[in-house]
């Protein structure tokens, strides 16, 4: 190799690293993001690198964020899958019915169609028995799974009778008891949360708006990819 040509290699070796060396000097561990787990998420495709969002569908920031979050998702590089996790510690407000309808909704393959019109349904046209019209406050007794039901069969996609069914099974109970260990495991503070390939959590607190969360979970799948690359060639 002469002198150019090795000019040129160092050249673009430089370049490859800024990069990762920009970030790593922008992107703190324990202070823009927490290493937890590491504790995989339930129905992540095949090669892919899961970002789990962490959410309720009574949750008001989650309500808020959820145009953010799509814009995030289209974002994704290639090899990344957004992913949603219900939360269910706020039994008050009867997160746990929408947690379990949630699972129901995944096991039967009809959440991803139904995301977007269960939070209008709750917050906007309140169709849903959530929130009183008049009040704005929180409907009593709270909505059941057979309210959850109900909605789901207006898609055309399950009957009500079979949502029910499917919701008392012992597959869903298992879901649910994942779903808590999950969020107890990666030490969830509030919602929406978002977590890299069940490793890496990231302080939302510690972000000043959406596009640099958005940086921080590039980061942190660039970290995973090359956890996943050196595991891979380190196999026999």
């Amino acid at each position: 190799m002469n002198t150019l040509s090795r000019r040129l290699f160092t050249a673009s070796c430089l370049a490859l690293l800024a990069p990762a060396a920009s970030a790593q000097f922008l992107w703190e561990e324990g202070r823009h993001y927490l290493r937890v787990g590491p504790l995989d998420p339930p129905d992540v495709p095949p090669g892919k690198i899961a970002v789990t969002e962490v959410f309720s569908y009574v949750c008001g920031g989650c309500y808020q964020a959820r145009d953010h979050v799509e814009r995030i998702k289209s974002g994704l590089p290639a090899d990344a899958a957004m992913t949603y996790l219900h939360a269910g510690f706020n039994p008050a407000a009867g997160w746990p019915m929408f947690q379990r309808a949630h699972c129901t909704a995944q096991a039967l393959g009809i959440a991803d169609a139904n995301h977007h019109r269960l939070f209008s349904a709750i917050w906007e046209t309140m169709e849903f028995p959530y929130i009183d019209r008049e009040t704005r406050r929180l409907r009593r007794p709270l909505p059941t799974i057979e309210d959850a039901a109900r909605f789901y069969a207006q898609s055309g996609d399950v009957t009500e009778a079979a949502f029910i069914a499917r919701a008392a099974s012992p597959e869903i109970a298992a879901a649910v008891s994942r779903g808590d260990s999950l969020v107890a495991g990666w030490k969830v503070p509030s919602t929406p949360s978002f977590v890299v390939g069940g490793r890496y959590l990231v302080n939302s607190a510690a972000m000043s708006d959406w596009p640099q969360l958005a940086q921080v979970l590039d980061y942190l799948i660039g970290l995973e990819r090359v956890r996943l690359r050196s595991a891979a060639a380190a196999s026999p």
